[in-house]
């Protein structure tokens, strides 16, 4: 009874160290001993659990996705006005620097998309899990009389969601030019343009 358990924990670990070693040496040249080393497990004890490290990968990408959705989903599900509501999906949507362990691993990974099917597959459903997130906070505010759509709910919601992806490589990438106080502050400007409401809050107005 207790061995299915015991594996299920440890195929946790070996994840959590698989994102570590991506976030820290990128997914180029990733090799099991990296994973290895982080879970401070020996390498074959590694390809027992996982012989192909591909499929180790794909389990890390798939945790990044959700580990990244719900926490920008309940972060919205928490307040009931609506322009706190685009507010906090803002804040929830960008790295909180550039050694945001989880945000790392997404960039990682998304990239590998392009050679990869079904990690191509997995940015598609993040996107539009993401798009429905703030397709969902518009309609609540439309509804309620609060915001004026200038678009259709789609459209804003995925350049927001594509704003926030640009923007977010750069915090990744460490640009000093556009810090994530500031990208936040841009993303809530186009959205006040889209819903013609007013969103500047103490935190993200210096």
């Amino acid at each position: 009874m207790g061995r299915p358990k015991e594996q299920r924990r440890r195929r946790r670990e070996l994840v959590a160290a698989a994102g570590r070693a991506i976030a820290a040496r990128g997914m180029a040249g990733l090799r099991v001993r990296d994973v290895a080393e982080e879970a401070g497990l020996s390498a074959g004890l590694v390809s027992y659990y996982y012989r192909d490290l591909d499929d180790l990968v794909l389990e890390v990408h798939q945790d990044a996705v959700d580990r990244f959705y719900w926490a920008r989903a309940r972060a919205a599900e928490e307040v009931a006005d609506p322009r706190e509501r685009l507010v906090r999906l803002v804040e929830a949507g960008l790295p909180t620097d550039a050694d945001d362990l989880v945000c790392r691993v997404l960039y990682e990974t998304h990239v590998h998309a392009a050679r990869s099917r079904v990690h191509a597959a997995l940015l598609t459903a993040l996107w539009d899990r993401e798009v429905s997130l703030y397709s969902a906070a518009l309609q609540h505010g439309r509804d309620r009389g609060v915001f004026r759509l200038q678009a259709s709910v789609t459209e804003i919601a995925s350049n927001a969601v594509a704003l926030e992806d640009a923007y977010g490589l750069h915090i990744m990438g460490g640009n000093s030019s556009l810090p994530r106080e500031r990208a936040q502050e841009l993303v809530l400007r186009f959205l006040e343009t889209q819903t013609g409401c007013s969103l500047a809050t103490r935190e993200v107005t210096p």
